[in-house]
């Protein structure tokens, strides 16, 4: 179904209001089942959410509002998942927020930006970087601020502008491979391109050496992958979902403040005044099935029943659970669970440094050809608290990541390696006296490793009163990262609602296939033709 008019429901919506608040009028709508909007009288049913990440908390909050009772459990001391903060001082006695880094809050995030609207329904909190630029250590720089945002112009744009990739480039591509871009579809992307990796789908296409670097190199490095082990059906369904299958482009925004303060802490407000029980720092050691139905979730300190589980988790979470877990679904499910990977590890260097970074430094830069330095974010350019630290201090806070670390690297020596990158990248901070410094090495990302997608799980299990939300999780919807744990989250509830008989939540997607009658016949036709 394509846009719908004013006064249809919006995307995560609770109810119907209005439009999409997006510029795609292509968007797709994916309609909530029939139902009541509450439980009969003496009939409200119970659920356990366990994880209080992105998924976690979109599953409580559509249970929550339609009356289910909720309790939500979250290993850490906040909610948040991998977008979590935390207090911490500095030594210089400022209070700050750290987090486990940057993160961009695309506009084709339909349902994670209709959950957000609970709390802010202007997404006043969100704020927009001018521009994407990314940079390559021989001088090449590709931005995406004057490129248009509504394909096919889009790619047209983007050869046009580019220095990294031009139409000679263009016309050195090997059309049999590269035309199906345009006909994107799913599961039919998995089927023909979850076999090969995205870096030999990028050569086998002729994709330029510089602009892959520059442009599809940072995209698989989203997943926290090398693209030599990512599946390509995962950064094909990328090029969809950002670039030609969407208008609403690769410009982004970010929270004004620390996750936190912008995010989570509203969110909980609103959980709790919808009575959900929140246990965060409480851990869930099993679950075994309840003497009437249901499910026993057994904590350190407590037994509770619920009729229902929405395991919302990490990968290696989801393994633990289902690891203590022997009677949960069946063993083909539990072994495909256990075979699940979590991809490389990736460190998130913050320094607060002493003297402000150049006034024409990009809030955001990704960067390829600096070493291990895969992106700089200057976050005095938007979050709140960043920039009272820089304005006190006459400083600035700068963030330094780099993905798919190499897990024997020393983190001391890598985060040497990234302040030695940032200065030929910023040379003015070469001045700079560090105040003080944060390091966080995490490897808790899922790894969607070629020819993996049908080991994924998906929302539903073997056990109806058992779903799995996460980006981890396999879903017909194009939808990545953020995006891919709000849907699932939502679809996860989705599951329960229609048992119970109760009204699900309507979604949003971008287009589900090439946006274009003529672009698809041309990527079929194309596509059918013998290689030259």
């Amino acid at each position: 179904m394509p846009f719908a008019p004013p006064g249809s429901a919006s995307p995560g919506s609770a109810s119907p209001g209005s439009a999409p608040r997006g510029r795609d009028r292509k968007a797709v709508v994916v309609p909530a089942h029939a139902g009541r909007l509450r439980p009969l009288p003496g009939d409200r049913p119970s659920c356990a959410v366990i994880g209080g990440g992105i998924a976690g908390i979109a599953a409580a909050t559509i249970l929550a509002e339609r009356g289910v009772a909720v309790t939500l459990y979250e290993r850490q001391p906040t909610l948040g998942g991998r977008l979590a903060g935390w207090p911490e001082v500095l030594r210089d006695g400022s209070h700050v927020t750290m987090s486990r880094g940057f993160h961009a809050f695309f506009r084709q995030y339909y349902n994670l930006r209709g959950l957000l609207r609970r709390v802010d329904p202007g997404l006043d909190r969100l704020t927009g970087l001018p521009d994407y630029p990314l940079t390559h250590a021989s001088g090449l720089r590709d931005s995406f601020a004057r490129v248009p945002r509504t394909p096919p112009w889009s790619a047209l744009g983007f050869v046009a502008l580019s220095p990294s990739f031009g139409w000679r480039d263009l016309a050195r591509m090997n059309p049999r491979e590269a035309l199906p871009l345009l006909d994107v579809s799913l599961p039919d992307v998995y089927r023909r391109y979850d076999g090969l990796s995205a870096r030999a789908f990028l050569d086998g296409i002729g994709f330029p050496p510089a602009a892959q670097h520059l442009a599809f190199e940072v995209f698989s490095r989203s997943f926290f992958a090398d693209p030599g082990d990512l599946s390509a059906a995962e950064l094909v369904l990328m090029f969809h979902i950002y670039f030609l299958g969407s208008s609403e482009g690769l410009l982004f925004d970010v929270p004004d403040e620390p996750y936190p303060q912008a995010l989570w802490d509203p969110l909980a407000r609103y959980l709790r005044g919808h009575d959900v029980r929140i246990l965060s720092g409480t851990e869930v050691e099993d679950l075994r099935p309840g003497p009437d139905g249901g499910h026993i979730v057994t904590t350190a300190s407590s037994e509770r029943h619920a009729d229902a589980v929405v395991l919302a988790v990490d990968t290696d979470g989801l393994r633990s659970i289902v690891s203590r877990s022997p009677t949960l679904c069946d063993a083909a499910w539990r072994g495909r669970i256990d075979a699940l990977r979590t991809a490389p590890p990736f460190l998130v260097s913050r320094l607060w440094l002493d003297t402000p970074v150049g006034r024409h430094r990009p809030g955001f830069l990704g960067t390829s050809g600096y070493g291990p330095l895969d992106n700089v974010s200057v976050l005095d350019r938007w979050e709140g608290e960043a920039a009272r630290w820089a304005a006190k201090s006459g400083g600035s806070v700068v963030e330094l990541h780099a993905y798919a670390v190499n897990t024997a690297t020393d983190r001391r020596r890598l985060a040497g390696e990234l302040l030695t990158q940032l200065r030929h990248v910023y040379p003015e901070t070469s001045r700079a006296r560090i105040v003080d410094e944060r390091h966080e090495l995490r490897s808790d990302c899922p790894l969607f490793i070629v020819g993996g997608q049908e080991s994924r799980p998906t929302v539903d299990t073997p056990d109806p009163t058992v779903t799995v939300a996460g980006d981890l999780v396999r879903t017909d919807h194009p939808v990545a990262l953020m995006e891919r744990a709000a849907t699932t989250g939502f679809l996860a509830a989705n599951a329960h609602l229609r048992r119970w008989g109760l009204r699900g939540q309507t979604l949003w997607t971008v287009p589900t296939a090439g946006r274009s009658a003529a672009l698809r016949l041309l990527a079929r036709t194309g596509s059918r033709r013998p290689a030259p």
